[in-house]
């Protein structure tokens, strides 16, 4: 029976915005970040994007913290629309914020953190900046952080001790139950991760729901395939191309999820009830 790990963004979030499992997400985000966190407040992944004509961003994971906003995204693959879908979220984030009261102001900070699989980089993280050539910071409070957690893997894979010791919490994130188990038996905060997604893979309505999911992204990316082997990948990706609109309604025919055809095209779900 298949194992539903960290990896996907689905038992990410039913685990870490489990209000129960505050402990875990906060050995996460103080491992990720580096910094103590005394305080975290869950909040509505759904966004407003301030027009009634256009629905809103649903964002992986967003918090409120003594340190500032912290948006997390679980990016499953790296698709070439990922950067620019999760630049978009956070702007929009920071954005709502900046333009609340009579000043503009820098006091609070924005942090993304993009947890990313299939990404081609020998790094373990990123952070980036609004900065110019020099250096510069443009505004001096937004940083996104890039983990590429298939560099976390493979140092669990290696048996690299010190950096596992370092990095259980990203570690975790990838691990099957076999491993978990052994990674659990060093820390209490992974115990209890491991006890949480057990707990999740046995319930049967997740189960389901996963199964539908990956069933949907399978006839997608099938459809995807078909449209690349038939030199049409280019239109796709702008969605103006006529026979790409086709695909997309024949998806919305087959009753394929909105949102997955949104996250696997990098078409909006405004862009894809237009063509309804």
């Amino acid at each position: 029976m298949k194992y539903y790990t960290g990896k996907y963004d689905r038992a990410f979030k039913e685990i870490m915005l489990n209000e129960k499992n505050k402990d875990i997400l906060k050995f996460l985000l103080e491992s990720i970040l580096e910094i103590k966190i005394n305080n975290i407040q869950i909040k509505r992944q759904e966004r407003n994007v301030g027009n009634i004509n256009v629905k809103g961003k649903t964002v992986d994971a967003l918090l409120e913290t003594d340190i500032g906003k912290v948006q997390i995204e679980v990016n499953t693959s790296n698709e070439y629309y990922v950067h620019p879908r999760n630049m978009a979220y956070i702007s929009d984030i920071y954005s709502h914020n900046t333009l609340v009261g009579e000043i503009y102001t820098e006091d609070i900070m924005h942090i993304q953190i993009n947890l990313s699989y299939g990404i081609k980089d020998n790094k373990a993280y990123r952070v980036y900046y609004v900065q110019d050539e020099e250096g510069k910071k443009f505004i001096e409070n937004l940083k996104i952080y890039e983990y590429n957690m298939d560099f976390y893997k493979k140092i669990w894979d290696n048996k690299k001790e010190e950096l596992i010791r370092r990095n259980k919490a990203l570690v975790m994130l990838n691990l099957e139950k076999e491993d978990l188990q052994i990674l659990s038996k060093k820390d209490k905060a992974v115990e209890k991760y491991m006890k949480e997604l057990d707990r999740l893979n046995e319930n049967p309505e997740f189960r389901e729901y996963m199964s539908y999911e990956e069933d949907q992204r399978k006839i997608l990316n099938s459809r995807l395939k078909k449209a690349e082997e038939d030199g049409i990948e280019k239109g796709i990706k702008n969605g103006a191309d006529k026979r790409n609109k086709e695909i997309v309604q024949n998806m919305l025919k087959d009753n394929l999820d909105i949102n997955l055809i949104s996250k696997y095209t990098g078409l909006s779900i405004d862009e894809i009830e237009s063509l309804k």
